[in-house]
């Protein structure tokens, strides 16, 4: 317990340092926060959930671990380095449209994630009954789509604009958020 504890209070420290620059508006609505030990896989190899929320502004490394829960859209901003460790366990929480959770990267930041055929990298729904150390839940198939937003990637490369645009937001992003921004 007191392992967990201080595992939440790190990863809280980490949050709240880097999350407001002093002309930004903060994006981040919770802390991240250790949920429980028990993420529903019943296997003996369960490990402590991380609720993820906001932006991730400064160099992160997420490890096979921990099981990251997206609560909401998840930004890691331009400049920054979101490395996945080989096995890692990615869950999204329920939602469609601009309400989904999401990982978006956007323009100008970086994603790292080699996972191996051993130790795959999983994005799956908090649905799943996956746990840390499988490659497989047991509860859903592949009829079971649509149950959290994705993994959004956006870069710079020239598009197909009519005009002079160069660049556009994604679908299901609101308008005046600019991590949404694709093209250029």
């Amino acid at each position: 317990m007191k392992k967990l504890l201080s595992i939440a209070l790190v990863f809280s420290a980490l949050v709240f340092t880097g999350c407001f620059k002093d002309d930004d508006t903060p994006i981040i609505i919770e802390e991240v926060t250790i949920i429980n030990n028990n993420n529903g896989g019943g296997g003996a190899d369960e490990c402590p959930v991380v609720a993820v929320t906001g932006a991730i502004t400064e160099d992160t490394t997420w490890t096979n671990d921990n099981i990251y829960q997206l609560n909401q859209k998840v930004v890691v901003e331009a400049g920054v380095t979101l490395t996945i460790n080989p096995g890692t366990i990615i869950k999204g929480s329920p939602g469609t449209g601009s309400l989904a959770s999401a990982l978006i990267v956007a323009r100008d930041a970086t994603l790292n994630a080699q996972g191996t055929a051993d130790s795959p990298i999983i994005f799956t729904s908090t649905s799943d009954n996956i746990s840390c150390g499988q490659t497989a839940g047991t509860n859903l198939d592949q009829n079971d789509r649509g149950l959290w937003g994705g993994l959004i990637v956006l870069g710079n490369a020239p598009c197909s604009f009519s005009g002079d645009i160069t660049e556009a937001q994604i679908e299901g992003i609101p308008a005046d958020d600019t991590f949404g921004l694709y093209g250029g």
